[in-house]
């Protein structure tokens, strides 16, 4: 053992065992570890191969359950009922829940060398003189007027409840040409239905070629009716010369209505009155789709058509009503037509104005009947604007390798503009509703109870609603990628808090039971907004979804804000802190505490954060530049940039048209820093807009200050976005982007500032006075102003130039622009 223990140690090869040699205790436990140590390193082996297996599969059942969270609606109890604003269970509401079904007209005016200018969706194009209601009360009855080029036409209906679908309704429409014009017009009304998958329509036609009337049915509507009554001169009597056409036809979808029309349309022939001669004039035909090879004409074995067109050409000036009739009404009275039509439409007029007087007391605050007509046209736009959505949101999170389709769902609200923005924008609804609910608080909660039904299981509502193929239709292709990051000003707690207010007065259960049932998600919706946007330090908020290609943009855009290129940080990065943001949330933090006690849900967590927010000390820790004086969003940020033409290298003796066109890039002259942005505007001032600021703070005075200074943000028309003497005030933010936010007036922060006004002119404090003499000349200015515009225009506009007060942008905008209304009767 010695000898062996020793060559061991010394390193010598002990000699090989005999066979009949059994091996020492020292040979067996040698063999014995070296065993042990395999099966270890095997072991590890195997259960590092189980455990990736496991990762694996559990990362790839994470991301797809992650990727499906996105287009999963939130799971708690729908706001609203199943069909709520259907027909069958609310006949008094004007409006349709079925997407695929719809009657309008289209109109022409014939005998012009032009092109042919069929009418028919709210066209900016079109270069109409004005448009637009001038009464509406949200369901039973309108009055719109129309000015073309010489001639215009006012529309009016009345609906009479009656039947389980809805009941009747009566659309009379007035042409006269104007007195400027040397002939009297000749225009065609096309009248059209289009029905449902569902449903089915069958022409009835006299005199071989007029439409008398088209019967169908559909899931929604029943059996109904659609009668076209003759035209009438002013004298009430027929229309001399009317020609009639007709067209019946299979229609791919109602976005293609206006095309459909179009490529019917081919030359007929009428009696002149003028000239006792037949003349040549534009009527619908056959239908005769454009031709794409690889595309077949739909067709619907189940029925022969689901597009009906009247056609009526006459010369003005002549009355044409239309007339709907529900099945389900068995015991009409008489037919909504003719003398008891006029006699319906006085009836509700009147109503009109009363209502309207009671509601906001322009009269008796000493506006004339000039101003009472503006806004009345303001408030009714905005009612008849409104519009009933249905189709699927196209939506993308990070883990979604492509976009997906959202789960189909319905949405009644009110839109910016029938024009330019004809879809659902959730900052912009929280304007409207101060609007709507002042005049029908349950048009309020319906349009609130349709946004807050949209929300996923993460509590993410997408900010702008393309639903269905018509309105994509309407939409740039970059903007309709809605993705789950980006957020939106919530707004709708601005029209909460007034229902609040209306619950308290009155003790309305309807209203207490709708609040009851919008709590969970109105939860779920906050916590999304307070986890996801939060910044970079405690209590601050950070916009997601900036502009990501910097070198293309004087100052990358944060569309997700509302205020677009309003400039931010140059850079985005994750050390930003935008104080909009962090006054959104503490005034919405403050509403659902409210919403909690109310209901008697626990509220302490909201009120604190509340508090916390609201802590001018901490608002100013964040957000206070002592160098600009202001409250600034603060970032990686440098002023020194511009716009330049890119150098593009063309090689000595290369002609130059070969190489790229040279396009304006951003230069970078030095570089950003974390610092305040010092951008004075719109969103240094939302501390006191939305009444964030103590009373007492001393930086009151110095917002009055800025707010009057005419070199800084006031002017005789309303409060500018960005100052005058701001480095970007009114600069292209690239060769082809206009400025937006920065310098012209908009109407709903200029809301929000007068409604600011009003409460620090009421609350005790130093500059109490201050704000009260501020309140009176800045109400009076914008006032006077949107109001001038809409007399010398025709139109309510989308913003306002700060240099003359010219409307600009699009047009007619009667979304938030219509507030000037609220301005008018001072209702905060």
């Amino acid at each position: 053992m010695g000898r062996q223990r020793k060559r061991v140690v010394t390193g010598e090869a002990p000699p090989p065992p005999r066979k009949d040699d059994k091996p020492s205790a020292f040979h067996r436990k040698e063999k014995k570890k070296k065993v042990d140590i395999g099966k270890v390193f095997i072991n590890i082996s195997i259960g590092l191969c189980i455990f990736s297996l496991i990762w694996f599969f559990y990362a790839l059942y994470m991301r797809s359950s992650l990727a499906k969270r996105v287009v999963t609606l939130h799971p708690a109890a729908p706001v609203l009922d199943a069909n709520s604003s259907s027909a069958k269970v609310s006949p008094e509401l004007l409006r349709n829940e079925n997407p695929e079904s719809q009657v309008g007209m289209m109109w022409m005016r014939q005998f012009t060398d032009f092109d042919i200018n069929l009418r028919h969706t709210c066209e900016q194009g079109d270069r109409l003189q004005s448009y637009g209601w001038l009464m509406h009360d949200g369901t039973n009855f309108g009055v719109q007027e129309i000015r073309d080029n010489d001639f215009t036409l006012t529309t009016e209906f009345v609906k009479r409840m009656g039947g389980g679908h809805g009941g009747d309704w009566t659309w009379r429409i007035t042409a006269k040409q104007h007195s400027s014009s040397p002939h009297a017009p000749v225009l065609s009304l096309m009248f059209y239905a289009a029905a449902d998958t569902q449903g089915s329509l069958e022409a009835h036609v006299e005199e071989k070629t007029r439409l008398a009337s088209i019967t169908g049915s559909s899931e929604e509507l029943g059996n109904f009716k659609i009668t076209f009554r003759k035209p009438v001169t002013g004298e009430q009597s027929s229309a001399k010369y009317a020609s009639y056409n007709y067209l019946k036809t299979l229609t791919p979808g109602l976005e293609k209505l206006t095309d459909i029309v179009k490529h019917s349309l081919n030359r007929r022939f009428v009696y002149s009155p003028s000239s006792g001669e037949k003349r040549h004039y534009i009527g619908v035909d056959v239908y005769r789709p454009p031709h794409h090879p690889n595309q077949q004409k739909p067709h619907d074995p189940r029925k022969e058509s689901d597009f009906v067109v009247h056609q009526v050409t006459v010369q003005t000036p002549f009355q044409v009503e239309v007339l709907f009739e529900s099945g389900s009404f068995s015991n009409r009275p008489n037919q909504l037509v003719g003398p008891i039509l006029t006699q319906e439409l006085d009836r509700r007029k009147a109503e009109f104005n009363a209502k309207f007087e009671n509601t906001f007391r322009l009269e008796s605050k000493g506006f004339n009947q000039a101003n009472i007509k503006f806004a009345q046209a303001a408030l009714s736009n905005m009612l008849g604007g409104m519009g009933y959505f249905y189709g699927q949101s196209v939506v993308q999170s990070v883990y979604n390798e492509y976009p997906l389709l959202y789960p189909e769902g319905a949405l009644y609200t009110a839109v910016p503009s029938r024009s330019f923005f004809p879809r659902g924008f959730l900052w912009d609804e929280g304007f409207h509703q101060l609007l709507l609910s002042k005049w029908d608080p349950q048009v309020t909660q319906e349009a609130i109870a349709h946004w807050i039904d949209l929300m996923n299981i993460e509590g993410w509502i997408p900010r702008e609603q393309i639903l269905g193929d018509e309105a994509r239709s309407k939409v740039p292709g970059e903007f309709i990628v809605q993705r789950n990051e980006n957020a939106n000003p919530p707004t709708l707690f601005l029209a909460l808090q007034g229902l609040i207010g209306q619950l308290s007065a009155n003790s309305d259960e309807k209203t207490f039971t709708f609040l009851q049932r919008l709590f969970p998600k109105l939860k779920t919706w906050f916590d999304w907004y307070n986890t996801t946007q939060t910044g970079p330090k405690p209590n601050s908020y950070r916009w997601r979804g900036r502009d990501k290609d910097t070198n293309l943009f004087l100052n990358p855009k944060t569309l997700t804000s509302g205020l677009d290129d309003y400039p931010r940080a140059s850079h985005p990065s994750v050390d930003e802190r935008h104080v909009d943001l962090h006054c959104w949330m503490a005034m919405s933090s403050g509403i659902m505490a409210s919403v909690a006690r109310l209901l008697g849900e626990p509220y302490e967590e909201y009120e604190l954060t509340h508090n916390i927010l609201s802590d001018n000390n901490l608002l100013d820790e964040l957000h206070w530049s002592e160098q600009l004086r202001s409250y600034s969003d603060y970032g990686n940020h440098t002023q020194a940039v511009s716009l330049q033409q890119e150098k593009v290298y063309v090689p000595p003796g290369q002609p130059r048209h070969q190489f790229p066109v040279a396009r304006l890039v951003r230069y970078v002259r030095k570089a950003p820093k974390l610092q305040f942005v010092n951008a004075l505007g719109y969103v240094s001032l939302f501390p006191f807009l939305l009444h964030i600021l103590q009373p007492d703070s001393s930086k009151l005075e110095q917002i009055f200050q800025d707010m009057r200074d005419p070199n800084k943000l006031w002017t005789p028309y309303g409060l500018r976005s960005l100052s005058k003497s701001d480095p970007l005030y009114m600069m292209r933010n690239t060769e082809h982007d206009a400025p937006y936010w920065r310098g012209a007036i908009w109407i709903n922060v200029n809301y929000l500032a007068v409604r600011a006004l009003h409460h620090y002119s009421t609350t005790e404090g130093p500059y109490q006075e201050k704000a009260a003499a501020l309140y009176k000349e800045l109400r009076t200015n914008i006032v006077n102003n949107v109001f001038k515009q809409y007399v010398e225009t025709g139109y309510i506009w989308e913003q306002y130039n700060d240099s003359t007060g010219r409307g600009q942008g699009s047009h007619p905008f009667t979304g938030w622009s219509a507030l000037t209304v609220l301005i008018m009767g001072e209702h905060y």
